[in-house]
């Protein structure tokens, strides 16, 4: 019962709204790092739900264009962020809580692969990006052990060289038959996980420093800027549709070296910019966004679920996805997200899904006596 005492010291045990908002806002979580991934929740959103413009940075009127790849690639950049996090954070893990951790995320990535294939089976006409997700969480166990320096060596190696075996391997005429186009579902190959590594990388290496020191942000924010720079302002003019050029490009969803630093940098300054004003009295304006980004995967979720459910007929548009749009279905699903994952953030605690996998996770690899995390 709330407001019962404690037997162990005898004072009153916190009630559970309370205890509910120190998960939430207490000392061991990052609440720049949870306002950067409500950023690419809705951001996300966005790039489903609206017709976006091309992104033209010297017209304002185009920068909601900035909604299209971008987000998926923070959102890819945060997994490696959150990865760091929960493996000891600037001091990392080894020994038995580096294995169990090992453990744990490997069967998260079963399951939101799983979970991935489930969403892909609702026939939205949205490109899901968990199954790539998933992969990308397994292909970071290895550098969970890695330093910051080593981790965004790697990330530049493989942004700069992988994006030419990307476009070889995307002329490969097996994507154009069925089996090909039920593999790239099942490997989410719209992000192709090759190059994805390099932004999962950096997410990892931005982990392993003193985030919350302001001068860790906003060196990350000047970094991230200059990479934004040079990746869209060097690259921008390859964009081109096809062609051996095309691994230079710096377009959305294009898989080129300029996409890889630009993007990649806008992710980075974009965390950056979270953390700093998360350290400010901003952070409680942010809260609903926060909430979101406490539950990425139940937010994200929802919304391709509320898709399938609301679905019109294609009618006279012969799209789907033009059929949904004209509904105007952004705001009112944003509003309710913000609304929901705030409640339940406030009154529950952990996102369904997220506790779900967590607590299967922690019941299929129970921890080491010696192991210092949570069991």
């Amino acid at each position: 019962m709330d407001g019962a005492a404690s037997p162990r010291t005898g004072e009153p045990a916190p009630s559970r709204l309370a205890a509910r908002w120190r998960r939430f806002d207490g000392p061991g979580r990052e609440a720049g790092v949870d306002l950067a991934r409500g950023i690419a929740v809705v951001g996300m959103f966005a790039a489903h739900l609206l017709t976006t413009p091309a992104l033209v940075w010297r017209d304002p009127g185009s920068w909601l264009g900035l909604v299209d790849g971008r987000s998926s690639i923070l959102f890819a950049t945060l997994a490696g962020v959150s990865l760091a996090l929960t493996t000891g954070g600037w001091r990392g893990a080894d020994g038995t809580d580096l294995t169990l951790a090992r453990g744990r995320i490997a069967l998260r990535a079963v399951c939101i692969w799983a979970w991935g294939l489930l969403l892909i089976s609702l026939a939205t006409p949205v490109i899901v990006i968990l199954p790539a997700y998933a992969i990308l969480f397994l292909l970071a166990l290895p550098a969970l052990r890695w330093r910051a320096t080593r981790l965004f060596v790697v990330a530049a190696a493989i942004g700069v060289v992988v994006p030419f075996a990307i476009a070889w391997l995307n002329t490969l005429p097996m994507w154009q038959t069925p089996g090909g186009e039920v593999a790239a579902d099942a490997i989410g190959w719209n992000y192709p996980f090759p190059l994805w590594a390099a932004f999962v990388a950096a997410g990892l290496g931005i982990g392993r420093l003193r985030l919350s020191m302001p001068l860790t942000a906003a060196l990350l924010l000047a970094a991230g800027t200059v990479l934004a720079a040079v990746g869209y302002g060097l690259f921008g003019r390859w964009a081109a549709p096809a062609g051996p050029w095309h691994a230079l490009s710096a377009e959305p969803h294009s898989s080129g070296v300029g996409e890889a630093i630009g993007s990649g940098g806008f992710a980075i300054a974009v965390i950056a910019a979270c953390v700093l004003l998360c350290a400010t009295p901003l952070r409680w304006l942010a809260i609903p966004l926060r909430a979101v980004g406490a539950m990425p995967l139940t937010a994200y979720s929802a919304q391709l679920i509320a898709w399938a459910l609301l679905q019109p007929d294609p009618g006279a548009t012969g799209s789907d996805l033009l059929a949904f749009r004209a509904l105007e279905p952004f705001w009112p699903m944003t509003v309710a997200t913000l609304v929901g994952c705030t409640a339940w953030t406030l009154l529950v605690g952990r996102g369904p899904l997220e506790s779900g996998i967590s607590w299967l996770a922690r019941r299929l690899t129970p921890p080491h006596e010696r192991s210092r995390l949570t069991p």
